[in-house]
């Protein structure tokens, strides 16, 4: 059995302003994100500028699309009583699929202005996408937040603020399977010249899967519980969609190259 570290959320002061583990990620993410996709842009031909753009664009998707799904999927009653609770991108509470679709909607104003295809954007920048992941799922875990369910297991974790028992630590879980292997994965798919769509149906399946996978020994979303049959859970429900939609850019045979 482990005892959860109780890390400090607040990795150092300037002053008055506290700078917290859990922006640091998601900065270190970006540039992790930014490094590989430079990395292999060039022999893609894509350029450091164009690049920055993108990564803001991106930025910007996950800021305000991670809040608003959080809100939408888990919590739509708040929009009634409070609606800028929508923006309100500085309170905690974040959607990996609100992002996900924030970052698609950003990138679609991206390619409007800059004479690129959607999907071959997606594809260029898919197998960067899961080290953002990983440095956002330790971001989850130094905040001790989307811990596992109760286990016995000997890697068991106790997170002294949910109560005694060993938890799954399911946040290094997801940062090893959607932010270690999932890169793997796709950098090595990316390797060959693959059909148009290919290389973003394959992280969304890849995601898919893990976070479905993941699900079976994480906590319900507090107050949420389970979504139906006693045992989906909103992040399954909402992956699924990911499952079938990646599949069919896997296999599908007429795709343009």
């Amino acid at each position: 059995m482990l005892l959860y570290p109780n890390i400090n959320p607040i990795a150092f002061s300037l002053g008055p302003l506290a700078v917290h583990w859990y922006g640091l990620t998601y900065l270190f993410g970006f540039i992790g994100c930014f490094w590989l996709s430079v990395v292999r842009g060039r022999t893609r031909g894509w350029t450091a500028q164009q690049l920055t753009d993108v990564l803001f664009y991106v930025a910007m998707g996950i800021i305000f699309g991670g809040r608003i799904g959080y809100i939408l999927f888990y919590y739509p009653a708040e929009i009634f009583r409070q609606p800028l609770t929508l923006l309100a991108f500085w309170e905690p509470g974040r959607s990996f699929h609100g992002g996900m679709l924030g970052v698609f909607i950003a990138l679609l104003f991206y390619v409007k202005f800059n004479f690129k295809k959607f999907i071959e954007l997606t594809d260029f920048i898919a197998p960067a996408v899961p080290i953002g992941l990983g440095f956002g799922r330790l971001g989850n875990f130094i905040n001790g937040e989307l811990y596992g369910r109760i286990t016995t297991l000997p890697w068991g974790m106790v997170f002294p603020h949910v109560g005694p028992q060993p938890r799954h630590p399911s946040q290094l879980y997801e940062l090893f399977l959607e932010g270690v292997v999932l890169c793997i994965i796709l950098v090595w798919y990316a390797r060959k010249p693959r059909p148009l769509g290919a290389i973003s149906g394959m992280f969304l399946l890849g995601y898919g899967v893990i976070r479905c996978m993941v699900e079976f020994v994480r906590a319900p979303d507090e107050g949420h519980g389970f979504v139906a049959f006693n045992w989906l859970t909103m992040g399954q429900l909402l992956s699924i969609p990911m499952i079938i939609l990646g599949l069919y850019f896997v296999l599908r045979k007429n795709a343009e190259h």
